[in-house]
């Protein structure tokens, strides 16, 4: 995972998380990786995927059975979209909007560029 300098790398972390999450790939029900696996994989201290799952526990993301591990909750998908729909809205729409602005770029371009980058990375190739 290659983490950006401008935002905390536990901040980060809960972005992969949530992706997995909303993508289907970490379903409700089934065991995430556990704190260290998460660790090893992404590089990072376990303290700091430990402080990505505390987060994520605050906000109805997941959750931990005792002894067992952390799950997504049966919310988890709302709670994602939520979440980062706010942060989305407020943080980064305006540095968008700007530079659409700035740059002179019409919105049917974007909505053109936006139709095929969904072709090209959600849609299943025939």
């Amino acid at each position: 995972m290659d983490f950006r300098d401008k935002q905390a790398i536990y901040l980060q972390i809960a972005e992969h998380v949530s992706e997995q999450v909303l993508l289907g790939r970490w379903p409700v029900g089934e065991k995430i990786p556990s704190v260290r696996e998460l660790a090893a994989e992404l590089e990072v201290n376990p303290n700091t995927v430990m402080r990505t799952y505390d987060f994520l526990n605050q906000k109805g993301v997941i959750s931990n059975k005792r002894g067992i591990g952390y799950f997504p909750t049966d919310g988890a998908s709302e709670q994602i979209k939520v979440y980062r729909r706010e942060q989305f809205l407020e943080n980064d729409l305006p540095v968008f909007f700007k530079n659409l602005y700035l740059l002179g770029i019409e919105l049917s371009e974007i909505e053109t560029r936006y139709e095929q980058f969904i072709a090209d990375h959600y849609q299943p190739k025939s």
